[in-house]
């Protein structure tokens, strides 16, 4: 890993608004063909799978590493939404707290897998759970074989987010990829991830809604200012 200066973090962009695929996600796809993104996403719900296996063939054939989180909100839902993406041919799966279950789903393929870490509910998801609690989680992960962790850090009910991030960076190591996801809106938060040990950060809804660079109206635009920040 480099230097803390020159670090930069991996923007995941996510063709998502409150934690559900958008409809026109295809669209979107060619939309931002320009911003030439390495990392793209979309949650379980939102559109039929018949429309996820045309969005993921997109993104690979854009070049990016793809990614779905799972935010189905019941154990059988989420085993369900691990073997759509074992279907999509999914890189990265996020999300999910039954470990073993679902590592046996996706058994035999190079799928990489990042469970929630900490007490994810509801949806729009929200976490609990203390940062002694996420570092312990996180301990576990690695001693399955996870590849990382997915953490809701900014979705956080009773802990300091950046405690939540330093915490999962301690149980992880220095080798395991740390993702930090939802409700990430501003360059102050990339740049206190980055500070705190993330490795990699997803944004949707702040760059759908222009909230992210209010000063900017295009979609394009929004991404760029992202992509900027990410290396500050």
């Amino acid at each position: 890993m480099s230097s803390e200066g020159t670090r930069a973090l991996d923007f995941i962009f996510m063709l998502t608004r409150q934690d559900r695929t958008i409809a026109d996600c295809l669209e979107v796809m060619d939309l931002i063909a320009p911003a030439k993104l390495k990392h793209i996403g979309f949650k379980d719900v939102g559109v039929p799978p018949a429309v996820l296996h045309k969005l993921a063939d997109r993104i690979r054939a854009a070049g990016a590493v793809t990614y779905m989180e799972v935010v189905s909100t019941t154990p059988e839902a989420c085993l369900n939404s691990a073997r759509v993406a074992v279907d999509l041919g999914i890189d990265r799966l996020l999300g999910g707290t039954d470990v073993e279950a679902v590592q046996a789903v996706i058994k035999g393929t190079k799928m990489e897998y990042y469970p929630f870490c900490g007490f994810p509910s509801g949806h729009p998801t929200k976490l609990g759970g203390r940062p002694d609690q996420v570092e312990q989680h996180c301990r576990r992960f690695i001693e399955k074989g996870c590849a990382g962790t997915d953490l809701l850090a900014y979705r956080a009910t009773a802990a300091d987010p950046l405690e939540l991030v330093k915490a999962a960076r301690r149980g992880l190591g220095s080798g395991k990829h740390l993702i930090v996801a939802g409700s990430v809106a501003t360059a102050k938060q990339i740049a206190d991830l980055k500070k705190a040990g993330a490795d990699a950060f997803t944004i949707g809804s702040a760059a759908f809604d222009g909230s992210y660079a209010p000063d900017k109206g295009h979609l394009l635009s929004q991404l760029a200012a992202i992509q900027a920040d990410c290396t500050v």
